[in-house]
């Protein structure tokens, strides 16, 4: 039967900083985690909850030695939590296939990322540091009903610890190569018997991973600072209000950018497989934001249930240089500047009548959204300037049902209806020179070509089933739909494309899961199978241009079908000793192509027969936790993961792709008897494997001046890191 346990998730609990002695990495990696996928106040077992979703603890995450949300992009199947490496920070995240390739800002994103319950409204600033957390959820598939528009891949929830009501605190200290230097450190606890307190700082200092050959100076220094307080209220056990407040700011230098041979054999300066690059612009990424979140929730007698509010404000600006032509030639330099301010509220009720469990809630998002982009091209000879601005109502209401058939057998019901309006002013990227263009980037644009408004509206179905074998065995399945919203385009390169308004995408998702414990609990298996038909698919077709170096317009572009299947295993050895594997498969093609993706002039099978960019077909994931008892000593943890990804298209033309990937990481950690200090060495990615943020095609000329190649920034490969974690 399904194993309902009580007690609010996160209330009154601080991950990481238990004052009982450490579990070993063995034991974390085994722990059943309370997961919010499904919005119940007390939480659910991630076994229990009927979806495909892997979570990651506070404790897990610290194992893992991971730093922001891209590091755990290997860890699950059929995800990719890609930096686009454009500018610092900007998500290009992917499940099952679902992804974007872009930095526009207007771009929504179809895998939606949630901070303590509020929506972040654009990709900017979402590859968030893995620090303070008490938990991340990555839920694999649409979430329209519970979680709303934009999340028809899927959805990451990041849920940072709450104020304790006892005296905690830890601190941590890290060493990586290029001089990369982490600290951080939390505390926490009651101010009076109704009010507690929790502060948390980090800061980061890096002087630089990769060699610019161009002037041999070390490249990607940077910095980032964040303050983290919180405060509870809880004045009874029926009623607790948590404020949170965020502060951060950010600057490194631009990308990394490599130019190697594209697609159709032109031009390039380094060979795919190798960290090098010469850039003559060293580029910045200036990055500020302010985020509160309040929520509060109440217990209440109407069936036995609780009202939550999450209320949620987020300031964010960023601004970026980036050497786009990654030569060492002033060809294509492309300042750029985005402003954001979003408003979000969420009200729900969830509680219980009988044998039928109810959530209901009301959502409603404001954002306002400034862009602005220059081009400087052929040695800032030609200036081309445009950008604009967004405006974003949105509202949405949703409920589900959840009955209890018998001890056995859940049959759930749900929907959510959504309406949006979007008011867009754009300029297209035009010389400045032109009197009726006013574009300043950090200042925004008081010209416009377009002016356009336009609305959406939608209704989410979900009919579902799950049954419980035992308290060890379940499976379910489920269809759903989920919609992407419609809009515009702010980075207009083509006056002979409007920037919009493109309509709004719809994807239609079948999904059976089985979930089991077996072997007297020493294996844990969770597999799933899916079938999503997308209509309308948005894409941002992305050109090589010989007048503006590269052309990207926003459009519903195919139908699809994408399809496939994941599998997670746990498995426990031998008393010290854990096993831990991923599998996924993903299969997709067009259906129907509904403008010409190949940029041959043509819509056509060519078009038809293209990849669909951003799905890797198999992925997978091997590891091996072993905990060596030294009596009086400690406890030695030593753990290696292997991962692979396979080749993918970046490009809808298919010319950019993305590598194989094969990284290995391995972590042996000490930690001493008390629990309280633990020492680790560690490496990531130690087979020195090159990826790519992006793959941008680059024309043969620009203007009459020779170019080709490929814009490529790159990642970080093999890292070595030292790090010292201690609490009380």
């Amino acid at each position: 039967m399904p194993r309902r346990l009580g007690g609010r998730s996160g209330r009154g609990d601080l991950a990481g900083l238990a004052q009982d002695p450490a579990p070993t990495t063995g034991e974390v990696v085994r722990d059943v985690i309370l997961v919010t996928a499904t919005k119940r106040p007390e939480g659910v077992d991630v076994q229990d909850a009927p979806v495909a979703v892997t979570a990651y603890s506070g404790e897990l995450i610290d194992a893992l030695n991971v730093r922001d949300l891209e590091d755990l992009s290997y860890y699950a199947p059929n995800i990719q939590l890609e930096d686009i490496g454009t500018s610092e920070g900007i998500a290009n995240f992917s499940i099952r296939g679902l992804g974007v390739n872009s930095s526009i800002p207007s771009i929504d994103p179809t895998v939606g990322v949630f901070l303590d319950g509020m929506y972040l409204g654009i990709n900017s600033g979402v590859i968030l540091d893995t620090w303070d957390l008490e938990a991340v959820e990555v839920l694999r598939g649409p979430q329209g009903i519970l979680f709303g528009r934009n999340v028809t891949g899927g959805a990451v929830l990041v849920r940072t610890t709450t104020p304790t009501d006892e005296f905690r605190w830890s601190a941590r200290a890290a060493v990586e190569s290029g001089l990369n230097t982490f600290l951080s450190g939390v505390v926490s606890g009651p101010l009076s018997e109704t009010f507690s307190a929790k502060l948390a700082l980090y800061g980061n200092w890096d002087e630089g991973y990769h060699e610019n050959l161009f002037d041999g100076s070390e490249h990607g220094e940077g910095h980032t600072y964040l303050v983290r307080p919180a405060f509870a209220f809880r004045p009874n056990d029926s009623f607790e209000t948590i404020l949170r407040l965020e502060y951060g700011e950010g600057e490194t230098d631009g990308p990394a950018s490599q130019n190697h041979v594209n697609g159709l054999g032109i031009g390039g300066l380094f060979p795919r497989d190798s960290h090098r690059f010469s850039i003559d612009e060293t580029g910045f990424a200036t990055s500020e934001w302010f985020n509160v979140i309040n929520e509060t929730n109440l217990d209440v007698a109407f069936g036995n249930g609780t009202i939550t509010n999450i209320f949620g404000w987020r300031d964010y600006q960023g601004e970026s240089l980036g050497d786009i032509d990654a030569t060492p030639s002033f060809l294509f330099h492309a300042p750029a500047s985005v402003d954001q301010e979003q408003w979000s509220n969420e009200l729900r009720y969830a509680g219980t009548f009988g044998s039928v469990d109810v959530t209901a809630g009301l959502f409603y998002f404001e954002q306002e959204l400034g862009y602005v982009e220059q081009r400087l091209l052929l040695f800032g000879l030609l200036n081309l300037i445009g950008g604009g601005s967004v405006d974003t109502e949105s509202f949405g209401a949703f409920t589900q049902f959840d009955w209890n058939v018998n001890e056995n057998l859940i049959v759930s019901v749900g929907g959510r209806y959504s309406e949006e309006s979007k008011d867009a002013r754009v300029q297209t990227l035009l010389p400045a020179a032109l009197p009726f263009v006013d574009c300043e980037v950090t200042v925004g644009c008081s010209s416009a070509d377009f002016v356009d408004s336009d609305e959406w509206d939608s209704f989410s179905p979900k009919i579902g089933v799950q049954y419980f074998f035992d308290e060890n065995t379940n499976i379910y399945g489920f269809w759903t739909q989920g919609f992407r919203s419609g809009g515009y385009n702010l980075r207009n390169t083509n006056p002979a494309f409007t920037p919009g308004p493109f309509d709004q995408e719809q994807v239609d998702s079948f999904e059976a899961g089985l979930k089991t414990d077996f072997a007297d609990g020493l294996g844990r298996l969770n597999l799933a199978v899916f079938h999503n038909d997308i209509s309308d698919m948005q894409r941002e077709v992305n050109l090589a241009s010989s007048a503006t170096a590269v052309v990207q317009i926003i459009r519903n572009t195919a139908d699809a079908t994408i399809q496939g299947f994941e599998g997670e295993l746990t498995f426990q050895l031998a008393d010290n000793l854990v096993f831990l594997g991923s599998l996924g498969y993903v299969d997709g093609d067009y259906d129907s192509v509904l403008f010409d993706i190949s940029g041959d002039g043509v819509v056509d099978e060519t078009d038809l027969n293209l990849d669909i960019p951003r799905l890797a077909p198999w992925t997978y994931n091997l590891g091996l936790v072993h905990d060596l008892r030294l009596e009086d000593w400690g406890t030695l943890v030593s753990r290696v993961n292997y991962s692979y990804r396979d080749e993918a298209a970046y490009t809808d033309n298919n010319l950019g792709f993305f590598d194989e990937a094969n990284i290995l990481d391995v972590v042996f950690t000490f930690q001493m008897n008390d629990g309280r200090t633990e020492f680790s060495i560690y490496g990531r990615n130690v087979l020195d494997e090159v990826t790519y943020g992006n793959d941008t095609q680059l024309p043969a000329t620009l203007g009459p001046v020779p170019l080709g190649g490929t814009f490529s920034p790159l990642d970080k490969g093999k890292i070595w890191g030292v790090e010292l974690r201690l609490r009380n």
